[in-house]
């Protein structure tokens, strides 16, 4: 694991990533990462994902070091909290099948 990266995902997620999503796993998972620093729990997967996506195709020390900055500002000043994530969004695997989009076997 990484300090900084696309946060990890439970594994029951695999089958409902596009291949395009799946670029996300070309890098280590963080701790801290882009979509963290956008809005947590407050985006859309989508969103999310696309965010993870755009992290790993312009990875850069000078990025992670924004991330890192950003994080610190979130933490200190309790930007987007959510306390009961499971109140604001679906999970991934329950917003795709309720999308109707064809799960792909993992």
């Amino acid at each position: 694991m990484s300090l900084v990266g696309p946060r990890p995902l439970l594994p029951r997620y695999l089958p409902y990533f596009s291949a395009h999503e799946n670029l996300r796993h070309l890098m280590k998972p963080g701790i801290t990462g882009l979509a963290q620093v956008k809005g947590r729990n407050l985006l859309s997967w989508n969103y999310r994902l696309g965010l993870d996506i755009w992290y790993v195709k312009n990875w850069s020390v000078f990025l992670d070091i924004q991330i890192l900055a950003a994080t610190l500002y979130c933490v200190l000043s309790r930007k987007g909290i959510v306390v009961n994530p499971g109140e604001g969004m679906l999970s991934l695997d329950q917003e795709r099948a309720s999308s109707g989009l064809e799960v792909r076997d993992a």
